[in-house]
């Protein structure tokens, strides 16, 4: 697929709209038995980048519109848990955002594409943990979704590959975010996107047991690693870092001392094949990338913000959730506001500081739900492994790139999940009578 849309970028479209039609048709004809809406919905998340980067989306936002359309023909089917009314909740306090902005956004400004911008993620998010909230599914159909997940990611990195196949021209930009490696699309989605895919690839080290599957995941996952640092856009990088820690503290915490011991091995392997693919990127670049992770320019001399302007685009909102704490100043208002006061007209990357400066107190109502709801779910049955890991992808990508794509919004949902292993199952078994 990635050979063929750089050959052909117009097949793009094509294998979009085949994808979608299958799809449909596929969770309706088997009524979402299996979970068949979740397997779509992941493999449009994980596709969305791939297919926006190439022109193929009807709507810029087609990925998360796609996503809610899948998960709600599965509740159609399955419906939702009686105990998802915190999300229906959450959902509701979107609705006071949306009346504000008929308020208060200027005329000049396309009212249905800034609610759409800015409010498609969160009702991805709302959907996606409406469905997935309590649902029981097996260990053998979760890993399915994962590999649904996986699959377009992979065809991401290929594109990527064919592409810049070498680095040299992207050197020019120096140690600034980087187009050129980063298939002339955004870096930081690109970043976002191959984090998660070598995350992914790197639990199945893990939890798949079989030697040649294993080489192949580490295979993809180096390549994967490689891509994300190239586009020299850290956050998805940093991210990736913390979600495989996450997923191996708890992974390890719950083997039994026979397999910890076993698992050492795999850490080992896995460590050296960073640190040589680290070293052969640094050389690659020239020590750029070095100076990037070190907050250097390109002189080697150290830069005075960290964050590369985040910080003030978190302060001006923040700005305006102290003057309209209520209600706050309404969907996509904070950017027409930073581009007044500014004069930059620039997207939150900060999905917290957006909610709060656009929802006001019901913003902060909906980040606790977010936040204390999953936290409840967890103590109760920490049977999903990929929880911390899934939780601190929504979080830390929500800070650094807001909600542009519907992976955090999606991957939140998975955290959900209730997973059941098919061969703890209780057994009934018929009492028998003398």
């Amino acid at each position: 697929m990635g050979y063929l849309v750089y050959a052909y970028r117009p097949s793009a479209s094509f294998l979009l709209l085949g994808t979608m039609f299958f799809f449909i048709f596929y969770i309706i004809l088997n009524e979402n038995k299996n979970n068949e809406a979740l397997m779509a919905a992941a493999y449009i998340a994980g596709a969305e980048v791939f297919y926006r980067m190439n022109g193929a989306m009807v709507f810029y936002e087609t990925g998360k519109y796609s996503v809610i359309l899948f998960l709600l023909i599965g509740m159609f089917y399955k419906g939702t848990s009686a105990k998802s009314i915190p999300f229906w909740i959450y959902l509701l306090i979107l609705i006071p955002g949306i009346v504000m902005a008929s308020i208060t956004l200027d005329y000049d400004v396309v009212f249905r594409k800034a609610i759409a911008f800015n409010l498609s993620g969160p009702v991805c998010l709302g959907v996606s943990a409406l469905y997935c909230y309590y649902k029981k599914i097996s260990k053998n159909q979760f890993q399915t979704i994962i590999i649904m997940l996986l699959l377009p990611l992979i065809a991401n990195m290929a594109y990527l590959f064919i592409f810049t196949p070498t680095i040299g021209e992207a050197l020019r930009s120096g140690t600034n975010s980087n187009y050129v490696a980063s298939g002339g699309y955004g870096p930081n989605q690109i970043s976002t996107v191959m984090g998660l895919g070598a995350f992914l690839l790197c639990t199945r080290l893990f939890v798949v047991k079989n030697k040649l599957v294993n080489i192949v995941d580490l295979i993809l996952m180096l390549m994967m690693i490689f891509r994300a640092i190239v586009t020299f856009s850290r956050g998805g990088v940093i991210t990736a870092l913390f979600c495989v820690l996450c997923f191996v503290i708890i992974f390890y915490y719950k083997r039994n001392r026979f397999e910890k011991v076993k698992l050492l091995n795999k850490f080992f392997i896995l460590i050296i094949s960073v640190v040589s693919l680290w070293s052969y990127t640094a050389l690659s670049t020239e020590g750029l990338i070095t100076y990037r992770y070190t907050n250097r320019d390109s002189a080697g001399k150290l830069e005075d913000d960290i964050t590369t302007g985040r910080a003030e685009l978190v302060e001006t909102e923040l700005f305006g959730f102290i003057n309209n704490p209520v209600l706050g100043v309404g969907v996509g208002k904070a950017k027409e506001i930073r581009s007044e006061e500014a004069g930059v007209e620039t997207a939150s990357h900060n999905e917290i500081s957006r909610l709060l400066s656009e929802h006001g107190m019901f913003g902060m109502i909906a980040l606790l739900i977010l936040i204390f709801v999953p936290i409840i779910f967890w103590t109760k049955f920490k049977n999903n492994y990929y929880f911390l890991a899934f939780m601190a992808f929504w979080f830390l990508t929500i800070n650094h790139s807001a909600m542009r794509i519907a992976l955090p919004a999606f991957v939140y949902g998975l955290a959900l999940l209730y997973i059941v292993d098919e061969k703890k199952a209780p057994v009934h078994r018929k009492r028998l009578s003398h």
